[in-house]
C-alpha cells in the first residue's frame, strides 16, 4: 500500500501594538482539535506553498499583501491525527488591524505572545521557532519596519526593537545608528494631538535599502 502524505501550509503572524508584540490565531471550527486555537493555515491545492500560505490567510483572517517569508518544514509522522502532514510554516509581520474569521475558522483574535492558549497541532513548536526567527533577522535586516504604520517616530521605531530583541537600547547610540543607516526619510512632519512636544514622523525608504543590501551593510542591533 502506498504511504500518501499530506502537504499544509502553517503562518505565524506577528503585529505590534502599544501593549508589545502579538501574534495572530484562528479558532478551528472543525475536527481535529475543534474549538482549538491554531495558526491560520490549510491544505495546499494545484499551487505553490507560497500561494497556499496567502490564499489561507486571506480565507482565515482577511489579510492581504503582508510580508511573507518561508520559515521551516515540520514533519513529524504523528503531527496531524488524520494522516501523514507535512507543513511548510511561515512567519508573517504586519501592522495590526481587524480580522475577520471564514472557511474553517470560527473566530481570529491577536493574542499577546506570551499569553498563547494550548495551541492545536504542534503549533506552539511553529511558534517558537517563527520567534526565534524574528528576534534574529532583525538584527541584519530592517524586517521591522513592516509592523510599523507607514509613518512613524523614532521612538517608537526604538520600541519595536526592545519589544522584538527582548532587552533596552540606549536612546542615543541607537537613533546615532539608525539615522546613518540612511534609509530613513524625515516626512518633514510632525505627531498631531499628542499630551506633549510632538516628535518627528519618518518613513522606511525601501529603495535606498535595496541599494544598501547590494553592496553589503550590518544592522545596528
Amino acid at each position: 500500500m502506498r504511504h500518501k502524505i499530506a502537504v499544509t501550509v502553517d503562518c505565524a503572524v506577528f503585529g505590534l501594538d502599544q501593549d508589545g508584540l502579538k501574534i495572530l490565531l484562528i479558532k478551528r471550527g472543525i475536527a481535529p482539535f475543534k474549538g482549538r486555537w491554531a495558526l491560520p493555515g490549510g491544505f495546499v491545492r494545484r499551487e505553490s506553498v507560497e500561494e497556499a500560505a496567502r490564499r489561507e490567510l486571506k480565507e482565515e483572517t482577511g489579510l492581504d499583501g503582508v510580508f511573507l517569508e518561508q520559515l521551516y518544514t515540520f514533519g513529524s509522522v504523528d503531527r496531524d491525527p488524520r494522516q501523514h502532514t507535512v507543513t511548510v510554516a511561515w512567519y508573517a509581520l504586519t501592522h495590526i488591524a481587524a480580522v475577520q474569521a471564514a472557511t474553517d475558522a470560527s473566530s481570529a483574535a491577536w493574542f499577546a505572545e506570551d499569553e498563547l492558549p494550548k495551541l492545536a497541532f504542534d503549533h506552539q513548536a511553529i511558534f517558537d521557532v517563527a520567534r526565534e526567527r524574528l528576534r534574529g533577522k532583525v538584527r541584519y535586516r530592517p524586517i521591522g519596519f513592516e509592523l510599523l504604520p507607514k509613518r512613524f517616530t523614532l521612538t517608537e521605531l526604538q520600541r519595536l526593537y526592545e519589544v522584538v530583541l527582548g532587552r533596552d537600547l540606549d536612546k542615543r547610540n541607537f537613533r546615532k545608528k539608525v539615522l546613518a543607516m540612511d534609509f530613513l526619510v524625515d516626512t518633514g512632519e510632525l505627531e498631531r494631538n499628542v499630551p506633549r512636544r510632538p516628535a518627528r514622523l519618518y518613513r522606511f525608504d525601501r529603495r535606498k535599502y535595496r541599494a544598501l543590501e547590494r553592496g553589503g551593510f550590518e544592522m545596528w542591533v
